[in-house]
């Protein structure tokens, strides 16, 4: 099982914020994060939202640290990626896969918070 994190960077809520994701399935990183106790309403559409005080405890258990970038371009191979307008926040595909990825766009937007 293989997670990444980027780091905490994005702002929101008072608090700086890290994307934890999953290149393989919806499945193994829900599991990934509730060995953690991320809580579930964490999750927005492709990814966890992590605040900065647990970013060395999720980086400590696993997950691969890679900049934003790397976050977006390996959610697009992958098909996981689910940009803001995509659908209902949080209804992620539980076992999906790398399934067809269609256009998706890169950097910064709808990335995060």
């Amino acid at each position: 099982m293989t997670v990444y994190i980027d780091p905490p960077d994005w702002p929101g809520h008072g608090r700086m914020w890290s994307h934890l994701v999953s290149d393989v399935s919806y499945g193994e990183l829900h599991a990934f994060a509730e060995g953690l106790g991320v809580p579930r309403r964490a999750f927005e559409r492709d990814h966890y939202d992590i605040p900065s005080h647990r970013y060395a405890e999720v980086v400590a258990a696993g997950a691969v640290e890679v900049s934003s970038r790397e976050v977006v371009r390996l959610l697009t191979a992958a098909g996981l990626r689910r940009r803001k307008g995509a659908g209902r926040q949080g209804a992620g595909r539980q076992g999906a896969g790398r399934q067809g990825a269609g256009r998706q766009g890169a950097g910064r937007q709808g990335a995060g918070r």
